[in-house]
């Protein structure tokens, strides 16, 4: 009867080293951020809950919500098109989504702000016929209207592409075999193939939300109130800078730790959907 073998743990130093660099490390920063009166945390505490901030960030979600809702329904219908066996709307749908992702968004967004530069008034012309309605471009395209132009149709490009891509990623047996049911393309759509590609459509989805919900930051040069312009406004008051600042990040990291959540829960839903 052969003896057994001694079992070694295998050592491992480098995790060691690792592990004591990152306490140094971290030790240093909690150490830094307790002892260096420059963070103002007395004031990240004053404002942390104040109306003006509370307002702010109650602004920036009802944007985000609104924009990617926009870009929602807009990149459904580009996504269909650019699936269409119709070449104009295959073409209109790639030009949308060559024009709105080559562009910088605060481009785009000083430009709706602007549009009356252009546009000072808005009316519909049609050939033969007179124009109709005559009313000044800054009364229909606000601060808010400008916001949400921008950052909704351009969300809408990409949320295109991810649809697209997960529409593709359904095996096209699913098609054939609803075609051989009787069933018409929009209820093949609705009920076979869109199911089974929300798995791939969710976590990209969730990660344009998250991202979004930060991209808001970006109308400040509108000088539309959103959480980071509201911030902004206090700290040219006060000279508190890097406290405001500190307020904004709190509420930032709040609320996309929230969105994660929930990505997570709906990431787990379709994937129990699936294996079914």
């Amino acid at each position: 009867m052969s003896e057994e073998l001694p079992v070694y743990r295998r050592r491992r130093p480098g995790r060691w080293v690792l592990t004591l660099v990152v306490g140094v490390l971290a030790a240093s920063l909690v150490q830094s951020l307790i002892t260096n009166r420059r963070f103002g945390w007395d004031t990240v505490g004053a404002w942390l809950f104040s109306r003006t901030v509370m307002t702010g960030l109650l602004t920036t979600l009802e944007l985000t919500a609104a924009a990617m809702a926009i870009g929602l329904v807009l990149g459904i219908a580009l996504a269909l098109m650019r699936l269409s066996d119709n070449p104009v709307a295959r073409s209109v749908s790639w030009s949308y989504i060559w024009l709105f992702r080559g562009t910088p968004l605060l481009v785009q967004l000083l430009f709706w702000g602007f549009i009356s530069a252009l546009y000072p008034t808005l009316s519909l012309h049609l050939p033969l016929l007179p124009a109709i309605g005559d009313v000044p471009a800054n009364s229909v395209i606000t601060t808010f209207a400008a916001a949400l132009l921008g950052l909704g149709l351009n969300e809408a490009a990409y949320l295109a592409e991810i649809i697209r891509a997960g529409i593709v990623s359904v095996d096209h047996g699913q098609t054939e075999a609803a075609d051989a049911l009787g069933l018409s393309r929009a209820r093949t759509l609705r009920r076979i193939v869109l199911p089974q590609a929300m798995r791939v459509i969710i976590p990209p989805v969730g990660n344009e939300t998250i991202s979004m919900l930060k991209t808001t930051s970006l109308v400040s040069v509108l000088a539309y109130a959103e959480l980071l312009y509201s911030v902004q406004i206090v700290y040219a008051r006060t000279y508190q800078t890097i406290p405001l600042l500190i307020v904004a990040s709190i509420w930032y990291l709040a609320v996309t730790t929230l969105l994660n959540v929930g990505q997570h829960y709906l990431e787990r839903h379709f994937a129990k959907g699936g294996s079914r």
